[in-house]
Protein backbone atom coordinates (compact mmCIF):
# COMPACT_ATOMS: atom_id res chain seq x y z
CA UNK A 1 0.00 0.00 0.00
CA UNK A 2 2.55 1.79 -0.26
CA UNK A 3 3.37 4.50 -3.61
CA UNK A 4 2.12 8.01 -1.76
CA UNK A 5 2.69 10.76 -2.72
CA UNK A 6 5.79 13.21 -0.79
CA UNK A 7 4.50 15.30 1.95
CA UNK A 8 5.94 18.07 3.95
CA UNK A 9 7.90 17.17 6.78
CA UNK A 10 8.42 18.75 10.22
CA UNK A 11 11.17 21.42 10.63
CA UNK A 12 13.27 22.68 13.34
CA UNK A 13 13.96 22.08 16.87
CA UNK A 14 12.21 24.12 19.11
CA UNK A 15 13.71 27.45 19.32
CA UNK A 16 12.17 28.59 22.82
CA UNK A 17 12.10 26.20 25.90
CA UNK A 18 8.07 25.04 26.02
CA UNK A 19 7.81 26.41 29.50
CA UNK A 20 8.41 29.75 28.17
CA UNK A 21 6.66 29.56 24.61
CA UNK A 22 3.87 27.72 25.26
CA UNK A 23 4.07 25.86 22.29
CA UNK A 24 5.68 22.26 21.81
CA UNK A 25 7.57 21.93 18.44
CA UNK A 26 7.89 19.57 16.24
CA UNK A 27 11.00 17.04 16.46
CA UNK A 28 13.55 18.18 13.54
CA UNK A 29 13.48 15.08 10.43
CA UNK A 30 16.70 14.30 9.12
CA UNK A 31 18.19 12.09 6.43
CA UNK A 32 21.43 10.37 8.04
CA UNK A 33 21.08 7.74 11.41
CA UNK A 34 23.05 10.34 12.87
CA UNK A 35 19.86 12.21 14.06
CA UNK A 36 17.30 9.79 15.15
CA UNK A 37 18.29 9.46 18.63
CA UNK A 38 17.88 13.00 19.64
CA UNK A 39 14.68 12.92 17.46
CA UNK A 40 13.31 9.81 18.95
CA UNK A 41 13.66 11.70 22.46
CA UNK A 42 11.79 14.46 21.46
CA UNK A 43 9.09 12.57 19.95
CA UNK A 44 8.85 10.95 22.64
CA UNK A 45 8.54 14.13 24.56
CA UNK A 46 5.59 14.96 22.12
CA UNK A 47 3.79 12.04 22.57
CA UNK A 48 3.61 11.58 25.64
CA UNK A 49 0.12 13.33 25.83
CA UNK A 50 -1.45 10.94 23.13
CA UNK A 51 -0.52 7.92 23.90
CA UNK A 52 0.34 5.32 27.07
CA UNK A 53 3.46 4.18 28.70
CA UNK A 54 3.49 0.82 26.85
CA UNK A 55 3.67 2.80 23.60
CA UNK A 56 6.40 5.32 24.62
CA UNK A 57 8.53 2.05 26.07
CA UNK A 58 8.06 0.41 22.18
CA UNK A 59 9.01 3.92 20.56
CA UNK A 60 12.60 4.25 23.18
CA UNK A 61 12.92 0.51 21.97
CA UNK A 62 13.22 1.66 17.87
CA UNK A 63 16.52 2.18 16.10
CA UNK A 64 17.30 3.50 12.94
CA UNK A 65 16.28 1.47 10.14
CA UNK A 66 18.81 1.25 7.68
CA UNK A 67 17.04 -1.78 4.99
CA UNK A 68 13.56 0.52 5.27
CA UNK A 69 15.51 4.02 3.96
CA UNK A 70 17.00 1.70 1.09
CA UNK A 71 13.64 -0.14 0.61
CA UNK A 72 12.43 3.28 0.20
CA UNK A 73 14.46 4.81 -1.92
CA UNK A 74 14.57 1.33 -3.94
CA UNK A 75 11.56 1.00 -5.90
CA UNK A 76 11.57 0.20 -9.12
CA UNK A 77 8.78 -2.75 -9.82
CA UNK A 78 5.97 0.26 -10.39
CA UNK A 79 8.12 1.57 -13.32
CA UNK A 80 7.77 -1.45 -15.49
CA UNK A 81 4.88 -2.31 -18.20
CA UNK A 82 2.09 -4.44 -17.22
CA UNK A 83 3.25 -7.47 -18.74
CA UNK A 84 6.69 -7.42 -17.15
CA UNK A 85 5.16 -6.17 -13.78
CA UNK A 86 2.77 -9.55 -14.05
CA UNK A 87 6.02 -11.64 -14.79
CA UNK A 88 7.81 -10.08 -12.41
CA UNK A 89 5.31 -11.07 -9.84
CA UNK A 90 4.27 -13.90 -10.48
CA UNK A 91 0.48 -13.74 -11.68
CA UNK A 92 0.60 -16.76 -13.31
CA UNK A 93 1.09 -19.07 -9.79
CA UNK A 94 -1.03 -16.42 -7.83
CA UNK A 95 -3.89 -16.77 -9.73
CA UNK A 96 -3.39 -21.16 -9.72
CA UNK A 97 -3.03 -20.72 -6.31
CA UNK A 98 -5.20 -18.06 -5.44
CA UNK A 99 -8.16 -20.66 -7.39
CA UNK A 100 -7.08 -23.04 -5.02
CA UNK A 101 -6.95 -20.90 -2.26
CA UNK A 102 -10.76 -20.00 -3.19
CA UNK A 103 -12.00 -23.68 -3.37
CA UNK A 104 -10.48 -24.47 -0.17
CA UNK A 105 -12.48 -21.38 1.76
CA UNK A 106 -15.03 -20.95 0.25
CA UNK A 107 -17.27 -20.25 3.12
CA UNK A 108 -15.05 -18.13 4.19
CA UNK A 109 -15.04 -15.79 1.21
CA UNK A 110 -18.75 -16.29 0.71
CA UNK A 111 -18.83 -15.00 4.68
CA UNK A 112 -16.72 -11.90 3.72
CA UNK A 113 -18.73 -11.06 0.12
CA UNK A 114 -22.26 -11.25 2.04
CA UNK A 115 -20.96 -8.77 4.66
CA UNK A 116 -18.74 -6.18 2.60
CA UNK A 117 -19.87 -6.59 -1.05
CA UNK A 118 -16.27 -7.78 -2.10
CA UNK A 119 -15.91 -10.81 -4.32
CA UNK A 120 -13.14 -13.23 -3.45
CA UNK A 121 -10.86 -12.62 -6.46
CA UNK A 122 -9.90 -9.24 -5.75
CA UNK A 123 -9.29 -10.31 -1.96
CA UNK A 124 -7.28 -13.46 -2.60
CA UNK A 125 -5.41 -11.28 -5.71
CA UNK A 126 -4.38 -9.12 -3.13
CA UNK A 127 -3.43 -11.90 -0.44
CA UNK A 128 -1.13 -13.27 -3.21
CA UNK A 129 1.00 -10.27 -4.35
CA UNK A 130 1.28 -9.09 -1.12
CA UNK A 131 2.89 -11.96 0.87
CA UNK A 132 2.38 -14.93 -1.01
CA UNK A 133 -0.62 -16.18 0.72
CA UNK A 134 0.94 -15.32 4.29
CA UNK A 135 4.25 -17.39 3.43
CA UNK A 136 6.56 -14.01 4.06
CA UNK A 137 5.00 -11.17 6.08
CA UNK A 138 8.10 -9.16 6.17
CA UNK A 139 11.48 -9.29 8.29
CA UNK A 140 11.41 -5.60 9.48
CA UNK A 141 10.89 -4.52 12.90
CA UNK A 142 7.46 -2.37 12.49
CA UNK A 143 7.89 0.63 14.87
CA UNK A 144 11.09 1.04 13.88
CA UNK A 145 10.34 1.04 10.41
CA UNK A 146 7.55 3.37 10.63
CA UNK A 147 9.53 5.55 13.62
CA UNK A 148 12.40 5.61 10.93
CA UNK A 149 10.42 6.82 8.28
CA UNK A 150 8.56 9.32 10.37
CA UNK A 151 11.88 11.19 11.39
CA UNK A 152 13.10 10.91 7.30
CA UNK A 153 12.67 14.07 5.74
CA UNK A 154 11.39 12.78 2.77
CA UNK A 155 7.77 11.48 3.65
CA UNK A 156 8.01 13.05 7.69
CA UNK A 157 4.30 14.20 7.97
CA UNK A 158 2.45 11.43 6.18
CA UNK A 159 4.68 8.69 8.40
CA UNK A 160 4.19 10.63 11.79
CA UNK A 161 0.78 10.05 11.28
CA UNK A 162 0.93 6.30 10.90
CA UNK A 163 3.74 6.71 13.49
CA UNK A 164 0.97 8.01 15.99
CA UNK A 165 -1.59 5.02 14.41
CA UNK A 166 1.23 2.42 15.50
CA UNK A 167 1.55 3.21 19.16
CA UNK A 168 -1.59 3.38 19.62
CA UNK A 169 -1.77 -0.49 18.39
CA UNK A 170 0.54 -1.26 20.89
CA UNK A 171 -1.16 0.87 23.59
CA UNK A 172 -4.85 -1.78 22.30
CA UNK A 173 -2.78 -4.83 22.59
CA UNK A 174 -3.06 -5.16 18.51
CA UNK A 175 0.75 -4.70 17.79
CA UNK A 176 3.95 -5.56 20.10
CA UNK A 177 7.01 -3.69 20.52
CA UNK A 178 8.81 -7.09 19.13
CA UNK A 179 6.68 -7.39 15.95
CA UNK A 180 7.83 -7.94 12.22
CA UNK A 181 6.35 -6.75 9.03
CA UNK A 182 7.58 -5.65 6.12
CA UNK A 183 10.11 -2.43 5.12
CA UNK A 184 7.38 0.46 5.41
CA UNK A 185 5.98 -1.09 8.97
CA UNK A 186 2.94 -2.89 6.74
CA UNK A 187 1.83 -5.55 8.81
CA UNK A 188 -0.06 -8.78 8.53
CA UNK A 189 -0.89 -11.20 5.68
CA UNK A 190 -2.69 -8.41 3.23
CA UNK A 191 0.11 -5.64 4.39
CA UNK A 192 -1.54 -2.99 5.93
CA UNK A 193 -0.14 0.00 7.43
CA UNK A 194 -0.72 1.31 11.02
CA UNK A 195 -3.52 3.26 10.45
CA UNK A 196 -5.69 1.61 7.99
CA UNK A 197 -5.31 -1.21 11.04
CA UNK A 198 -7.00 1.15 13.24
CA UNK A 199 -9.37 2.78 10.84
CA UNK A 200 -10.49 -0.97 8.58
CA UNK A 201 -9.26 -3.75 10.68
CA UNK A 202 -11.89 -6.41 11.31
CA UNK A 203 -12.60 -9.44 12.90
CA UNK A 204 -13.15 -11.89 10.24
CA UNK A 205 -13.02 -15.09 12.81
CA UNK A 206 -15.18 -13.71 15.35
CA UNK A 207 -12.92 -14.22 18.28
CA UNK A 208 -13.39 -11.28 19.69
CA UNK A 209 -9.65 -9.81 18.63
CA UNK A 210 -8.12 -7.87 15.49
CA UNK A 211 -4.71 -10.47 14.31
CA UNK A 212 -3.79 -9.31 11.11
CA UNK A 213 -0.84 -11.53 11.01
CA UNK A 214 -1.94 -14.94 12.57
CA UNK A 215 -5.91 -14.95 10.55
CA UNK A 216 -6.46 -14.88 7.72
CA UNK A 217 -9.76 -14.27 8.11
CA UNK A 218 -9.11 -10.92 9.78
CA UNK A 219 -6.57 -10.10 7.47
CA UNK A 220 -9.18 -10.74 4.44
CA UNK A 221 -12.05 -9.38 6.01
CA UNK A 222 -10.34 -6.04 7.39
CA UNK A 223 -9.01 -5.98 3.22
CA UNK A 224 -12.93 -6.02 2.43
CA UNK A 225 -13.54 -3.53 5.00
CA UNK A 226 -10.94 -1.57 2.97
CA UNK A 227 -12.19 -1.63 0.49
CA UNK A 228 -16.07 -1.00 1.14
CA UNK A 229 -14.61 1.80 2.78
CA UNK A 230 -12.94 3.58 -0.25
CA UNK A 231 -16.26 3.11 -2.21
CA UNK A 232 -16.82 -0.63 -3.47
CA UNK A 233 -20.78 -1.27 -4.71
CA UNK A 234 -21.53 -4.95 -4.06
CA UNK A 235 -22.27 -6.51 -7.70
CA UNK A 236 -20.69 -3.93 -9.62
CA UNK A 237 -17.57 -3.99 -11.69
CA UNK A 238 -13.83 -4.05 -10.63
CA UNK A 239 -11.60 -3.80 -14.00
CA UNK A 240 -10.80 -0.45 -15.47
CA UNK A 241 -13.63 1.61 -16.44
CA UNK A 242 -15.95 0.20 -13.76
CA UNK A 243 -17.75 1.27 -10.93
CA UNK A 244 -15.12 -0.47 -8.27
CA UNK A 245 -12.03 0.15 -9.91
CA UNK A 246 -11.57 3.53 -8.03
CA UNK A 247 -11.31 1.32 -5.30
CA UNK A 248 -8.78 -0.92 -5.89
CA UNK A 249 -6.80 2.73 -7.01
CA UNK A 250 -7.39 3.31 -3.04
CA UNK A 251 -5.30 0.38 -2.00
CA UNK A 252 -2.39 1.10 -4.27
CA UNK A 253 -1.43 4.32 -6.43
CA UNK A 254 0.54 2.28 -8.87
CA UNK A 255 -1.26 2.02 -12.12
CA UNK A 256 0.21 -1.32 -12.71
CA UNK A 257 -0.67 -2.70 -9.94
CA UNK A 258 -4.07 -1.95 -10.01
CA UNK A 259 -4.45 -3.50 -12.99
CA UNK A 260 -2.64 -6.29 -12.20
CA UNK A 261 -5.26 -7.18 -9.02
CA UNK A 262 -7.92 -6.64 -11.39
CA UNK A 263 -6.88 -8.79 -14.24
CA UNK A 264 -5.77 -11.52 -11.61
CA UNK A 265 -8.98 -11.53 -9.41
CA UNK A 266 -11.05 -11.93 -12.45
CA UNK A 267 -9.46 -14.88 -13.14
CA UNK A 268 -9.11 -16.21 -9.88
CA UNK A 269 -13.45 -15.17 -9.65
CA UNK A 270 -13.65 -17.16 -13.82
CA UNK A 271 -14.90 -14.01 -14.53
Amino acid sequence: MRLLKTLLGFTGFAVVALGMSGQAQAASCGNTAGGFEAWKTQFASEASGRVGQRALTALQGTSYATKTIAADRGQHSFKLSLSEFMEKRGSKTIVSRGKKQLAGNKALFDRIEQRYGVPAGPLIAIWGMETGFGSFLGNQNTISAVATLAYDCRRTEFFTDQLYSALQLVDKGILTSAAQGAAHGEIGQTQFLPKNVLQYGADGDGDGRIDMVGSKADALASTANFLKGHGWRAGAGYQQGEPNYAAIQGWNAASVYQQAIALMGAEIDGR
